[in-house]
């Protein structure tokens, strides 16, 4: 969450959003790394794509645009890595505890690792700022229920996949909101990022299948 967090602070929305779209990319690392899974051309090209498409949107060897800087790069890729990490645990324990039990030891157990910077960071708040906390704690609950939930139903990496929906939104607060419209870089970018992710899902579909018939 902090990571998260940080890429929004620290990069215009919707290049953070766009970033946290490779998420689909690192469960593939993350099944080489951690589960020895075998990983073939399919998803090998889709991770090769996937990053291409980073390298796209950010434009690291012609200079950053602007809003953009290495730190901000850094901590939005962090941020889907460890949404790819805690997706594979979350779909363990979905098979043992239930979804809100889940959602409330997480936040039972986060919630005292994070106050350890409230003595640095706090500030009194006007009525609009503690409406707007509030807003953001019952909304973020209610995303962490619901992906908690779909995870029971459902393998990590196509769950994923339905963030992508998220950057017309982003590109639309971004426009609206903060008056910042989209770079040209990230249209032509964030289709190589989605590509890459529906080609890990569709991969991901195909395995399934050959898995259960071969299990018959």
């Amino acid at each position: 969450m902090i990571f998260t967090y940080g890429a929004v602070l620290l990069l215009p929305l919707t290049e953070a959003t766009t970033l946290g779209f490779t998420a689909p990319v690192f469960a593939v690392l993350i099944a080489i790394v951690l589960f020895r899974e075998r990983i073939g051309p399919y998803r090998w090209g889709a991770v090769a794509m996937g990053f291409a498409g980073v390298t796209v949107v950010m434009q690291p060897f012609s200079g950053l645009h602007e809003g953009v800087t290495l730190a901000g790069v850094a901590v939005g890729l962090v941020a889907p890595f460890m949404v790819a990490l805690i997706s594979f645990q979350l779909q363990d324990l979905n098979t043992t505890e239930n979804p809100w039990s889940i959602v409330f030891w997480f936040s039972a157990l986060t919630t005292p690792i994070a106050a350890v910077a409230l003595p640095f960071v706090i500030a009194g708040h006007d009525p609009v700022t503690w409406a707007l906390i509030l807003g953001m704690g019952l909304v973020g609950a209610g995303a962490q229920m619901l992906l908690t939930t779909s995870l029971r139903f459902g393998s990590a990496a196509v769950i994923l996949l339905m963030d992508y929906t998220a950057l017309l939104w982003a590109s639309f607060y971004g426009y609206t909101i903060f008056d910042r419209a989209a770079p040209a870089s990230l249209w032509l970018g964030a289709p190589l990022i989605i590509a890459a992710g529906l080609l890990i899902a569709w991969r991901e579909r195909q395995l399934a299948r050959s898995r259960v018939h071969s299990g018959e």
